[in-house]
């Protein structure tokens, strides 16, 4: 999983990325600060892992990754080539996901880019110049399928469909707002539109207001109205206490978040909407030489799961072994949960569970 995170300059982008890869981007008071995209990879919490590895006692433990990717801060005039605005459009074309951080806290002495702090119009400059970009790549597509249509017939429904698409984002609406059939989805997808990505507004917040006063938030009200008028995600955080207890060991972060009436750090957090937005989930291998997480799309059916493996797993699937990771930890060892029979034996038709734990067996 790749995720971008993009918005404004000086909004608090590189701030967090720093907080939570602890991978040292440069950070600011001035716009363009980061200008290649700075790139860190962090491994997904998962307790799961922790107690299969004390089970097990593996050579080698593997949590699932995510990439996060910091891109240089957009400005107004970005889909035609201002700022680093080409630089921005291109690199967030490659990501999965985006991590939009919107600032809504009030600081005199970080300067705006705007001169003041607000989170909605905010939004709709960096939405505004994404919507600009994807117009002048739908019209190039129109055009495309309109010509091929005169020799393609069954083009002419994808051509009407990229017209309805065009119709939204000339209304200032991202292409994600959309609703779409299967077939439909799939030319979307294929169109590659920066609006069509599913997004998370991370609203950067004040300690005090993260900590005591969320809902007091102007600010975060407004992107809470956004977010839900166009099916994205909401996360609070303030990237200066997460820059705070990057450096801090496991349990002296759980302590210090305690103190403040905070369940889960930002970075948790931040893994768990992506993984809820994009529709992913984890799977489980558990054994002596390895203890491992693999992230596959909800819905993946076994032998599919199995080839993210490796290949020749897909393709000489006999069945799947599972057990749940709750019935193992009941257990307390993977002989125990066979004896009670709670290893079930799965075909090719099985829909893989978030925890399943799986040895797959093939033959090639």
């Amino acid at each position: 999983m790749k995720l971008g995170i993009v918005g404004l300059p000086n909004v608090g982008k590189s701030t967090l990325f720093n907080a939570i890869t602890n991978a040292g981007a440069q950070s600011a008071n001035y716009a363009f600060c980061t200008i290649e995209p700075n790139v860190g990879v962090v491994a997904v919490p998962d307790k799961r892992i922790d107690a299969l590895a004390e089970m097990y006692h593996p050579l080698k433990v593997t949590p699932a990754t995510v990439e996060f990717v910091d891109i240089a801060g957009l400005v107004k005039g970005a889909s035609k080539g201002e700022g680093l605005g080409n630089k921005f459009l291109s690199h967030i074309r490659e990501v999965d996901a985006i991590v939009h951080v919107v600032r809504c806290f009030e600081n005199d002495d970080i300067i705006h880019v705007d001169g003041s702090v607000d989170a909605r119009r905010d939004i709709e400059t960096i939405n505004l110049e994404l919507i600009l970009s994807d117009l002048e790549m739908i019209d190039r597509r129109i055009d495309r399928a309109a010509k091929a249509m005169k020799g393609d017939k069954t083009l002419a429904s994808q051509v009407t469909f990229l017209k309805r698409v065009k119709e939204t984002l000339e209304n200032e609406q991202p292409a994600r707002v959309i609703d779409c059939d299967e077939n439909e989805q799939a030319i979307l997808d294929e169109a590659c539109l920066l609006t069509a990505k599913p997004v998370i507004y991370a609203c950067n917040l004040s300690e005090e207001d993260f900590t005591t006063g969320i809902t007091s938030n102007e600010n975060y009200r407004a992107v809470c109205e956004i977010a839900e008028k166009e099916g994205s995600e909401v996360l609070p955080i303030c990237a200066g206490l997460e820059a705070e207890i990057s450096s801090l060991s496991k349990e002296d972060k759980e302590m210090f978040l305690s103190d403040l009436g905070v369940e889960e750090g930002g970075l948790d957090l931040l893994i768990r909407r992506s993984y809820h937005l994009l529709g992913l989930i984890s799977y489980l291998t558990a054994g002596q030489p390895e203890v491992r997480a693999w992230t596959i799309k909800n819905g993946t059916k076994a032998p599919q799961a199995a080839g993210k493996i490796h290949s020749d797993f897909e393709r000489g699937f006999i069945r799947a072994e599972i057990v749940t990771f709750d019935n193992l930890m009941a257990c307390g060892s993977l002989a125990a949960a066979r004896e009670k029979g709670l290893v079930r034996s799965e075909g090719k038709e099985y829909v893989m569970k978030d925890g399943d734990i799986v040895h797959f067996l093939f033959n090639v």
